[in-house]
């Protein structure tokens, strides 16, 4: 791949916690998932960036493995403890910004109670040629689907 120095953000997904207390957008192009207080709506602060993947400058997982595309999907779980992402977006757009390929892999993020996050660095899954766009979380996440389980 070349180096093109810079890259749009891309956003792909935005998570609220169910206490609406912090907002998650993922960027796919720049690999970064954003945690965004939004206690007062007309006054959010951004709070922390992970960052993993990534079209320019890109970010190996704390194990050191280079992971292709960056935070697509978010998870985020019921309790706000942990969200966890995927790195595929559509395949006719992963072929356009890696041409050399993507990997598939899911990613966990430790939410910490006061706002910030950090990469697991134990939780790592790679999925090779199958390209993960979305995985869902047993029982439910934050999102409106949360509302179809028990």
């Amino acid at each position: 791949m070349k180096d093109i120095g810079a890259v749009p953000p891309l956003v792909t997904d935005m998570v609220l916690s169910l206490d609406d207390r912090f907002l998650y957008v993922s960027c796919w192009g720049t690999g970064e998932l954003r945690q965004y207080d939004v206690s007062d709506p007309f006054n959010p602060k951004l709070t922390d960036i992970v960052k993993i993947g990534g079209i320019a400058n890109p970010t190996a997982h704390p194990t050191g493995k280079q992971i292709t595309g960056g935070p697509q999907m978010v998870e985020l779980s019921r309790d706000g403890q942990r969200a966890y992402f995927t790195n595929s977006l559509y395949s006719s757009w992963d072929d356009q910004f890696y041409p050399d390929g993507i990997k598939g892999a899911m990613v966990k993020v430790d939410i910490k109670p006061q706002g910030g996050m950090e990469l697991d660095p134990l939780f790592l899954i790679e999925f090779g040629d199958t390209r993960a766009h979305q995985i869902r979380l047993e029982g439910g996440d934050s999102s409106t689907d949360t509302f179809c389980y028990p």
